[in-house]
């Protein structure tokens, strides 16, 4: 396969939810703000995926994480990549993701990156700028609002143009003819 017709996928996913993130904020010099945080322990799964030759991502936000849900994830990947080209999609090493009972679709490859390596998936990167940006230093009322919170966080991120190409472009991953 020409190499013009591979798109490169970064997959990940991240946990969102009632114990969240703190993260810094503005304070006038001389003040300690307050943050709150909750210790109750109720979770949703962002499932995402990021082609940054095509700024364009997949995503999914799931009740919990596993096999099945990386099927699904894989599913959505396979509708966005274009007709008659291949997509490698570039994951970690997480037990769900190297199952081998993973059905994996047929536009579709994976590409395990080196194990304990997640500075080499720029999706770690987009985690961290959802939860700086929109997610963390909150709380959460239900399963419900965290899902919403997550599908905002997502709209909002996904919705700025070249967000992921400036983000997510790694010079070792683009497929030169």
């Amino acid at each position: 396969m020409p190499l013009e017709d591979v798109e490169i996928w970064f997959q990940d996913e991240a946990r969102v939810g009632q114990k969240g993130t703190v993260t810094r904020i503005w304070a006038r010099k001389g003040t300690r703000p307050r943050v709150i945080r909750q210790q109750q322990f109720e979770y949703t799964y962002i499932f995402g995926a990021f082609c940054p030759q095509k700024d364009m991502a997949a995503g999914l936000i799931l009740p919990n994480i596993g096999s099945f849900c990386m099927e699904k994830h894989l599913e959505e990947i396979s509708k966005h990549v274009d007709k008659g080209k291949h997509g490698v999609v570039v994951f970690d090493q997480a037990a769900w993701h190297t199952s081998k009972k993973l059905k994996v679709p047929n536009n579709l490859s994976l590409l395990p990156l080196p194990a304990a390596s997640p500075e080499l998936n720029p999706a770690e990167q987009v985690w961290q700028v959802l939860r700086d940006r929109y997610l963390a230093n909150r709380c959460f009322e239900s399963f419900e609002s965290i899902v919403e919170a997550c599908c905002q966080a997502w709209n909002l991120f996904t919705g700025q143009t070249n967000a992921i190409r400036n983000l997510c472009t790694r010079s070792w991953a683009i497929m030169k003819t």
